[in-house]
Order: C-alpha cells, then sequence, then structure tokens
C-alpha cells in the first residue's frame, strides 16, 4: 500500500489545516498537531474528522 508522494505533500488534517505524516505500516495518515489518526482504506486516505481515530 502506498500513498503517491505528491498527494502525500498536499493532503492537510481537515481539523487543524497541519502537515499529515504517513504512519509506518501505511494504514493511516498522522496529524502530530491534533493527536488524530486518518485510516487509509483500499489505498485511499479518509480524511473525514468524524472517521479519525486518536493517535496511540
Amino acid at each position: 500500500m502506498a500513498i503517491d508522494k505528491n498527494l502525500l505533500d498536499i493532503l492537510v488534517c481537515p481539523k487543524c489545516k497541519g502537515d499529515l505524516e504517513l504512519s509506518t505500516n501505511e494504514d493511516s495518515l498522522n496529524c502530530k498537531a491534533c493527536s488524530l489518526k486518518y485510516p487509509i482504506r483500499d489505498n485511499i486516505p479518509v480524511m473525514l474528522i468524524d472517521e479519525a481515530l486518536p493517535l496511540d
């Protein structure tokens, strides 16, 4: 599962507009500012605040 680098460069956290980082196992995009992670399902980032989970 790989997210295109160009896509990752333009995506921001929908809550705070901060930078997102790809998780080490590449199953979510993480916002350290909000302590939220946005899941990646079928290679598509789910960028909905209601779908975000707290960072561990």
